[in-house]
């Protein structure tokens, strides 16, 4: 971010004010490639799971508009060139949900000769969100953990060495 410099005392609460409105405004591109985005769809328009009340827009037009990226679903190594594509294409600071044990770990698939044993293989992950599908309570959990990282100045998986921190797992 080329606003205003960590270091300066003066711009401390422009740095605080920044990440608290990057908190509650994650555009949000959907990634759906199998049975958990049934359940990422529960979260996001369900009468009783709505993340949109967190702050979270879940239907940008292209990935150039979207800073948080959510994979749900197992990940071919054929799908593997088009997420990373989209996610280059995704404007700084970005950060990615991996939803379900396929898009963690390859899942039930993982032995396949055509699955990606994790997404974390292409793309850096910020948040894990486990389980095969996972409830919606843990993807808005996953939600609300990753805005409580960034309200305290995080840029993402991919953003400089001196941001990096371990995964968020839920649960």
């Amino acid at each position: 971010m080329g606003l205003a410099g960590s270091d300066a005392k003066l711009l401390k609460p422009v740095n605080w004010l920044l990440d608290y409105s990057r908190k509650y405004s994650l555009w949000m591109f959907q990634w759906g490639l199998a049975c958990c985005a049934i359940e990422m769809g529960a979260a996001l328009a369900g009468p009783r799971y709505d993340v949109m009340r967190l702050g979270v827009i879940p239907f940008p037009a292209s990935p150039r508009q979207a800073d948080l990226i959510v994979i749900s679903g197992t990940v071919t190594d054929k799908m593997a060139p088009a997420i990373k594509r989209l996610y280059e294409q995704m404007p700084d600071p970005k950060y990615v949900i991996s939803m379900g044990s396929c898009a963690n770990c390859g899942g039930p698939y993982w032995d396949s000769y055509s699955v990606t044993k994790g997404v974390d293989q292409i793309i850096p992950v910020d948040v894990y969100v486990p389980g095969c599908p996972p409830r919606p309570e843990a993807f808005i959990q996953g939600i609300v953990l990753l805005q409580q990282r960034i309200q305290e100045g995080y840029r993402g998986a991919g953003a400089q060495p001196a941001d990096e921190r371990e995964p968020i797992v839920v649960g």
